[in-house]
């Protein structure tokens, strides 16, 4: 996504194919390692072109991917219909809508590569808490706080600014401010790590 249009946050536009797919040569191993169970109710939010949301859709009872931007979601269905793939929805909306695009509690919300481009990250965990079941968890992926010149995918540095990378424990700090409880931390080779949240009790 791009800052460029309203509602876009900044620095997360949507990576080339390419790079990206070469980055997370197995998306399904990333959701399994971030806590996605299998017959659960997922939502891949900020979904982008789909590469996340399809394995996402062979691991869940039912996806909802969210994306602000028409042309990503447009190409995340395309993706999923090539694969024969029905029990996800698509839903064009602002993240910090999630409430009320979805239409039941989520078990499992994912997010990659955005948090950190969120400009009131404690509203999007607000967003979330709201959204997601007592026992549920939210996904952050985020990029590690190097500098963008180490952080190389076929031969070129990758990724957000360097000045826009999150440390593990501002991610908590931000998304524990709208209400999440830390779950825990997972590194996700080669330059990421997953901050798991539950919805804070109370």
């Amino acid at each position: 996504m791009t800052s460029a249009i309203p509602g876009f946050f900044q620095g997360t536009e949507m990576p080339s194919s390419a790079w990206w797919e070469a980055l997370w040569p197995d998306p399904a191993g990333v959701l399994a390692a971030t806590g996605l169970r299998p017959g659960t109710e997922a939502i891949d939010l900020c979904c982008g072109d789909g590469w996340f949301t399809l394995p996402m859709a062979g691991m869940a009872r039912h996806v909802v991917a969210i994306d602000i931007d028409a042309d990503q979601l447009e190409a995340a269905q395309r993706r999923l219909t090539e694969h024969g793939v029905a029990n996800c929805d698509f839903v064009a909306g602002d993240a910090y809508e999630l409430a009320r695009l979805t239409p039941r509690p989520a078990d499992f919300v994912f997010m990659a590569n955005a948090f950190h481009g969120v400009p009131d990250q404690a509203r999007l965990a607000r967003a979330v808490a709201a959204t997601l079941r007592p026992a549920g968890l939210f996904a952050i992926v985020n990029w590690h706080q190097h500098p963008r010149e180490t952080t190389t995918v076929l031969g070129e540095p990758r990724g957000p600014r360097t000045e826009l990378r999150l440390s593990p424990q501002q991610t908590i700090a931000a998304a524990e401010a709208g209400g999440l409880k830390f779950a825990g931390l997972v590194e996700v080779p080669p330059y990421h790590y997953g901050a798991l949240f539950e919805r804070a009790k109370g």
